[in-house]
């Protein structure tokens, strides 16, 4: 008898993986069920993007393996990109490791900086690849706490010491910003303590009425600072895995030598896509945002008509919501909603302890979409 590893008795399959088998079961049968569950954006990159890849495509050298820490252009792209939009200053030469997703970042990173036993502090509601990767890697969790009353910002009066610490603002799943003031906070907490401070920054140009923040606007947080960034939301580029992390020269070598093992450089045409998405100026991402507003009224009006309570100013592509009945279990309401009406709503479980009675709606479904999934629960 062939045994699995004893560490994959700390996980257990995805979430949204699971239930996509449910709901294409459901569909097999018949029903046509409207999710609103995943934030897989929809809509089509910039113009020109996919033409540029196309036309890369045909080069000579399209299809070899290419560089672990991608094309030098294209490092160059993350560094103008990241001077436009937070005013930061990057060295495209040793400060940036392109990735495949942001998502492999998260792998990457932990397995370069935690040991077995080491302590890491993971936000709750938080993205839950946090934490099924440092089980995987044998670390020792240790959650902290967001509340809704307190903008879901951490209290770091409550935090301990520890070898790692995620941050996520915008926060998914919630949508909430956080301000200059805290972000430095928490920096001084980090090199006060000497933890590795990790942000991950994915949404920050999605319905963000305020300035879009790195962890290195804060002066001196490269000396104990990663951050996640992606074009997965921004450029509506999810399936195309773009992501990077921006860092000091040495944690960007020694996280090199994991990302190494595990790929062989991003395919070509794909980096030239992404190069020509960061070049694009802001008037896109206004557009992309009047589209999303457009989508999150009709939302609004689905949380309303569930006297479910939400934030108007929040971002990213989720509307965050907190049922306000007496029976507010969120798994039960959630199977409820695609029992009655074939319209999955992520319970807000998923992200942890402190995500129990909420729950979360994606924005990307087109309009359309979105009008008959209203239409189904008014009628």
């Amino acid at each position: 008898m062939i045994v699995a590893a004893k560490r994959m008795h700390q996980i257990s399959e995805y979430f949204f993986s699971e239930k996509m088998k449910k709901i294409q079961n459901l569909e097999k049968n018949g029903l046509k069920i409207i999710n609103l569950g995943i934030g897989n954006p929809d809509l089509l990159p910039p113009s020109g993007v996919i033409q540029k890849m196309k036309q890369a495509s045909e080069l000579k050298n399209a299809n070899t393996y290419q560089s672990y820490i991608g094309i030098e252009t294209l490092r160059n792209a993350i560094s103008n990109w990241y001077k436009k939009i937070y005013q930061v200053d990057v060295d495209p030469k040793n400060e940036i490791l392109p990735l495949m997703g942001s998502k492999e970042g998260i792998m990457h990173i932990s397995m370069s900086y935690l040991d077995k036993g080491d302590e890491v502090l993971i936000p709750d509601p938080g993205y839950p690849t946090y934490s099924s990767i440092s089980k995987l890697l044998e670390a020792k969790i240790i959650y902290y706490d967001l509340y809704e009353d307190e903008n879901w910002l951490p209290r770091l009066e409550n935090l301990s010491k520890a070898k790692m610490m995620w941050i996520n603002y915008p926060h998914m799943p919630t949508g909430a910003t956080i301000s200059f003031e805290k972000l430095e906070q928490i920096v001084f907490f980090a090199k006060k303590n000497h933890v590795l401070l990790v942000h991950d920054n994915p949404y920050s140009l999605i319905l963000n009425k305020k300035r879009s923040f790195s962890i290195f606007n804060v002066k001196g947080a490269k000396d104990i600072a990663l951050e996640l960034n992606s074009l997965s939301k921004s450029y509506n580029m999810p399936g195309w895995r773009v992501g990077m992390i921006i860092g000091k020269k040495k944690f960007i070598q020694n996280i090199l030598k994991i990302k190494s093992q595990m790929d062989s450089g991003m395919y070509y045409p794909i980096q030239i896509g992404a190069i020509e998405a960061m070049n694009h100026d802001s008037k896109w991402v206004e557009k992309l945002n009047i589209e999303y507003l457009k989508r999150k009224k009709i939302l609004w009006d689905i949380c309303d008509f569930f006297n479910l309570k939400y934030a108007r100013n929040s971002s990213g592509i989720f509307v965050w919501a907190k049922i306000t009945d007496s029976d507010n279990n969120d798994r039960i309401w959630s199977d409820k909603v695609l029992k009655n009406y074939h319209i999955f709503v992520t319970p807000g479980r998923v992200f942890g302890h402190n995500g129990k009675g909420y729950v979360r709606f994606s924005m990307c479904c087109p309009v359309k979409i979105l009008e008959q999934a209203k239409n189904r629960i008014f009628s």
